[in-house]
């Protein structure tokens, strides 16, 4: 399968289903929030290291949440049960990509977000399409999560932990405020035992593209969450 190069002037893409093997689709292009945007609506994402050009992702299969199939486990109950965490949204957006940014074990954060991608979702998320999750433990910010949200479909991005099970909580938080208000996909993006863990699982990248093409129709909740949640 080639890999496109993406011209600078036209934000367009080819159709995902000319990706490759491992998920790569494109090169090149920018980080502007018109591309961005018309990656998510088209099932792409950017994925690259800091000495890389930008790269644009289509896997197949794709890892996908849906809401209804959110799975709690016993261990985790007690902290909802006991409010040892408590939640905000779109409190301190890129506090939150910084510490996605910082390497971890056992966390996907790391080097591939650039200080252009912070840049490009701050701007996402001042225009009300990219949110944050934050979960404190006191006045602690100890886990979190930021993605962007279009239609009925939530576009997971990163997540962090300082403390155990934080990330975790901030998660189901945030599928079970998006299950009440409607919304039908959290996408995940790429596979691990974390997310499978709590319910997501793998479809055909025809069917997470036809969603896509339905989802279309429905509104954006754009804006502040902090506000509108």
């Amino acid at each position: 399968m080639p890999v496109f190069w993406l011209s600078d002037e036209n934000i367009s893409f080819p159709s995902p289903e000319l990706a490759s093997p491992d998920g790569i689709l494109a090169v090149g292009g920018d980080l502007s929030p018109e591309r961005l945007l018309a990656a998510y609506r088209s099932g792409i994402f950017p994925w690259f290291n800091a000495d890389d050009p930008i790269l644009w992702w289509s896997p197949d299969p794709r890892l996908v949440l849906f809401p209804a199939e959110l799975k709690v486990s016993k261990s985790m109950r007690p902290y909802f049960n006991q409010g040892k965490f408590s939640i905000t949204f779109d409190r301190c957006f890129e506090e939150v990509m910084r510490q996605c940014q910082a390497p971890r074990d056992n966390q996907r954060g790391g080097t591939w977000i650039t200080e252009n991608m912070v840049e490009a979702y701050c701007l996402l998320h001042e225009q009300g399409y990219a949110h944050s999750v934050e979960v404190w433990r006191g006045d602690e910010l100890a886990g979190g999560l930021y993605g962007v949200s279009l239609g009925q479909c939530f576009f997971g991005e990163s997540m962090f932990a300082t403390v155990s099970n934080a990330s975790k909580f901030g998660f189901i938080s945030l599928v079970q405020k998006l299950k009440s208000l409607g919304f039908q996909l959290i996408d995940c993006q790429q596979q691990t035992r974390h997310l499978r863990s709590m319910g997501a699982r793998t479809i055909p990248r025809p069917s997470f593209l036809e969603f896509l093409k339905k989802n279309e129709a429905a509104p954006t909740l754009r804006g502040d969450w902090g506000t509108i949640l």
